[in-house]
């Protein structure tokens, strides 16, 4: 290897050799949904931590957005992908390491010739710093927190601290995986995860966050998680800016404005994404009829649906639909509908349906 390559390049090596073996499971979540049509990844209790090893191909991913309490971080092993995050879309090469915002809704978008591996690691915030922890244990969690809105973190294959970062995941993967077992494998995996967030920190350093502010962040984060969870359970019912306000203990304009903030998005856009993301999981795995998929999903009504699941997708559900049965008669995936990306569906000051 030519030393004048990035040591980001020496890191993915040693990442993709420690990587070679492993199992890259198909990322195919249906099955693992409840009936809100939500996935999220039990963590143990005494060890809140875990690394997920999936490919994911064009046309064969899980149209589903997600948010989760639990924070993220996502590698990119191979070539291009995005993910979506709020109203952004993060466009990552392999070797790549992004910190997702977890309470935005967020999940990979599919494209022509789309076929990557990726590591997952997540973590319950508790895993690294409770309150009563020293002090100097919250910077571990700066990356994930001290964001600008519109400047996702990402460390990139050619960055200044991408060797480290990258030599730093290769250890934790190393010990998650191959030393499952012995007696001080989590502890060696979690001291090597810290050791991966310093380097984080040290990549995002411009990113400062006094430890008052960073606790109101997580108060904030805490109330609005609230209301997340209510909005999965109950996307079918009428929701209001009023009833959601009230929920998280908010005057409008303060709830208007940590909502944007903390979601990148407004509440009807949110709301409107949830159902929508449900509607395709039923189109795709119901026999239900246009108006009564509209209905479960909460939209008052099938041309109100059709024109938002028109401004999401760039085609009506009964399009899709249409496509996705041709497509399902077909051997060659290359046949398939064009992939489903998401665009934004409501605009400032609809009403909520």
């Amino acid at each position: 290897m030519s030393e004048r390559e990035p040591t980001g390049r020496k890191g993915l090596a040693a990442l993709l050799a420690v990587c070679r073996g492993l199992h890259f499971e198909p990322h195919d979540l249906t099955r693992q949904l409840d009936q809100h049509g939500h996935y999220d990844l039990p963590l143990e209790k005494e060890f809140p931590f875990n690394i997920r090893l999936f490919r994911s191909k064009s046309g064969q991913l899980t149209p589903i957005l997600n948010w989760h309490e639990r924070l993220e971080l996502v590698m990119s092993l191979d070539g291009p992908a995005r993910m979506r995050m709020g109203d952004q879309v993060v466009k990552l090469n392999a070797g790549d390491l992004l910190v997702v915002d977890n309470l935005k809704l967020h999940n990979l978008e599919d494209f022509p010739g789309f076929d990557s591996r990726f590591i997952s690691l997540s973590f319950l915030p508790q895993f690294i710093y409770t309150p009563g922890s020293p002090a100097c244990d919250y910077t571990f969690l700066l990356p994930f927190h001290a964001k600008v809105e519109g400047h996702p973190h990402v460390s990139r294959l050619d960055d200044a601290l991408a060797g480290p970062i990258n030599l730093a995941l290769a250890e934790v993967v190393q010990r998650y995986f191959r030393s499952k077992g012995s007696p001080y494998s989590q502890a060696g995996c979690k001291a090597s995860f810290l050791q991966l967030l310093y380097w984080l920190t040290r990549r995002f350093q411009t990113s400062e966050m006094l430890h008052s502010e960073f606790m109101r962040h997580q108060q904030q984060a805490d109330r609005l998680a609230r209301l997340f969870e209510y909005v999965r359970q109950n996307y079918a019912e009428p929701i209001t800016i009023n009833q959601a306000m009230h929920m998280v203990f908010m005057s409008q304009s303060q709830f208007m404005k940590v909502f944007k903030r903390v979601t990148g998005v407004t509440f009807v856009t949110h709301l409107t994404r949830v159902r929508i993301a449900n509607a395709l999981r039923l189109l795709r795995e119901s026999d239900a009829t246009i108006v009564e998929i509209a209905a479960q999903t909460g939209f008052s009504d099938q041309s109100y649906f059709d024109r938002r699941f028109k401004e999401a997708f760039g085609k009506s559900p009964r399009q899709y639909r249409k496509e996705l049965a041709s497509s399902a008669g077909r051997r060659s995936r290359a046949s398939r509908p064009a992939p489903a990306t998401l665009r934004d569906s409501s605009h400032p000051g609809d009403p909520i349906r």
